[in-house]
C-alpha cells in the first residue's frame, strides 16, 4: 500500500485508516532503524556497511485503534534493535499527531527529526526525508496534473501569499489556486501553482495547462478585482462571464475612502448591489462628496457585478463572491502558521498540495455545495473553447 492509499484510508475511515496511516509510519521508522545499524541503504553497496539483511519476520502491536502487523527487519550477523515497541505505548498520541502534522502537512527534515526522537532515533539522514518527501511530491503532482473529465460552469480563482527564503532574505511568492463547481453541484479544488506574482501571464498559462487537462468550457469565473486575473479569464475562455466578488469589491471601495464612512458606504453598496442603476447612483453620490477615487472603482467593476444572474437563482447566493476559496485559504494558514517561511517553492507546494487534497477530499465526499444541482446544463449555447 502506497503513501496515497493509506492518506485515503485515513480521510474515508478513521479507525481503518489510522491503522494503516500508524503501520506504515512505523514501518519507515524500522526500516531507517535498519539501514543505521547495516550502515547502509537496502540494496547499496559501501565500504560503510556493517551486516546485510535477512530478511524480516511479522510483529504485532496492540494499540488502542486495534492491533497492527508490522513487518521488523531481520541482520544476518546481528540482532536487530528497535525502540517502537517499547517506546510505542507511551508516546502512541504523540506520534499520532505528529504524524499528521509532518507528513500530511508536509516534511521538513526538523519535524521529521523530532517524531522519530520520540521513539528512540536520535538521527534521521537526508536521503531518508528525501525519500518521503518525493513520495508526497509525486502524489501532489498526481493530483494537480490529472484529467479534468466533466463539466465546470463556475470557476473560482484566487491566490494567497507565503515567506519563502531566498538566501538570507524572505519574499512573499504566490500560491495560485483554481476550483470549480462541477455539474453536479460538487465542489473540486482543480489547480494550484507556485508564481512570483499574478501578473496576467502567469494566470493564462495556468489556464492554458488546465484546458490541456481537458477542461472544455466555463461559463462563470469568479475572483476578486486582481486585472490580471480578470483579462487572463477573458482571453483564455472566450464567451464566458467574469464576475467580480462582491466582498472583494465592497472592500476595494472603502480602500478609497476615509474610515468614518465605511459603515455608511458599505451599507449603501450593499442596498444597491441588485441594480446596476443604483450602483450608478453611488458612483454618482460618492463624486459629488468629493470621493474621486471610490467612485472611479465603484463604475469600473459595475459591468462585473451581476454576471452571477446567468445562473439559477439558487446558485446565486453561493456564486456571487469568492468565499468558497476565502475559507480554503483559511485554512490554508492555520495549518501553515507553524512552518513561518518555507526552505523554497517545492517545500510549499508539498504542504500546500497535501492539505488542498485533504480539503478536495472533503468536498467529493460530502454533500452537493449548490442546490437543486441534479444535473447543471450548459447556461447557454456558446461554443467549447479550445486551448489558446
Amino acid at each position: 500500500m502506497d503513501l496515497k492509499e493509506v492518506v485515503l484510508n485515513y480521510l474515508t475511515d478513521n479507525d481503518e485508516g489510522m491503522k494503516h496511516l500508524i503501520t506504515w509510519f512505523l514501518n519507515e521508522v524500522m526500516q531507517e532503524e535498519a539501514d543505521q545499524q547495516t550502515g547502509a541503504g537496502r540494496y547499496r553497496r559501501t565500504s560503510s556497511r556493517k551486516t546485510y539483511r535477512n530478511g524480516h519476520r511479522k510483529r504485532t502491536l496492540k494499540t488502542r485503534h486495534g492491533e497492527l502487523t508490522l513487518t521488523k527487519p531481520q541482520l544476518r550477523d546481528i540482532s536487530f534493535q528497535t525502540k517502537v515497541f517499547e517506546r510505542y505505548s507511551r508516546t502512541e498520541k504523540a506520534v499520532e499527531n505528529a504524524i499528521l502534522e509532518s507528513y500530511l502537512q508536509g516534511v521538513s527534515t526538523r519535524k521529521i527529526q523530532e517524531v522519530v526522537s520520540h521513539l528512540g532515533v536520535e538521527k534521521v539522514s537526508a536521503s531518508y526525508v528525501s525519500k518521503l518527501a518525493a513520495e508526497l511530491d509525486q502524489n501532489v503532482h498526481l493530483f494537480l496534473s490529472r484529467p479534468i473529465d466533466t463539466y465546470i460552469p463556475y470557476l473560482f480563482v484566487d491566490a494567497s501569499y507565503f515567506k519563502i527564503r531566498d538566501g538570507v532574505r524572505y519574499i512573499n511568492k504566490a500560491l495560485l489556486i483554481i476550483a470549480g463547481i462541477r455539474s453536479d453541484g460538487i465542489r473540486e479544488i482543480l489547480g494550484a501553482r507556485i508564481a512570483d506574482c499574478e501578473d496576467e501571464l502567469t494566470w493564462e498559462d495556468l489556464f492554458s495547462e488546465m484546458k490541456e487537462r481537458g477542461l472544455e468550457r466555463v461559463d462563470l469565473v469568479i475572483s476578486d478585482g486582481h486585472k490580471g486575473i480578470q483579462a487572463a479569464a477573458e482571453y483564455s475562455f472566450p464567451g464566458s462571464s467574469w464576475q467580480m466578488c462582491h466582498v472583494h469589491f465592497i472592500r476595494a471601495v472603502l480602500r478609497k475612502l476615509p474610515k468614518k464612512q465605511h459603515k455608511e458606504i458599505a451599507q449603501l453598496l450593499k442596498d444597491s448591489l441588485s441594480d446596476p442603476r443604483r450602483l450608478q447612483e453611488c458612483a454618482d453620490e460618492l463624486e459629488i462628496r468629493g470621493f474621486t477615487r471610490a467612485a472611479d472603482t465603484v463604475e469600473r467593476f459595475i459591468p462585473g457585478l451581476l454576471n452571477y444572474r446567468i445562473a439559477p437563482p439558487e446558485h446565486w447566493r453561493r456564486i456571487r463572491t469568492t468565499n468558497m476559496l476565502e475559507r480554503l485559504n483559511k485554512e490554508l494558514k492555520r495549518r501553515t502558521r507553524t512552518i513561518g517561511a518555507f526552505t523554497n517553492d517545492a517545500s510549499l507546494l508539498r504542504l500546500a498540495g497535501n492539505i488542498l487534497m485533504d480539503i478536495n477530499e472533503e468536498w467529493i465526499t460530502s454533500r452537493r455545495y449548490l442546490s437543486g444541482s441534479e444535473g447543471i446544463v450548459c447556461l447557454d449555447t456558446r461554443a467549447k473553447f479550445t486551448a489558446l
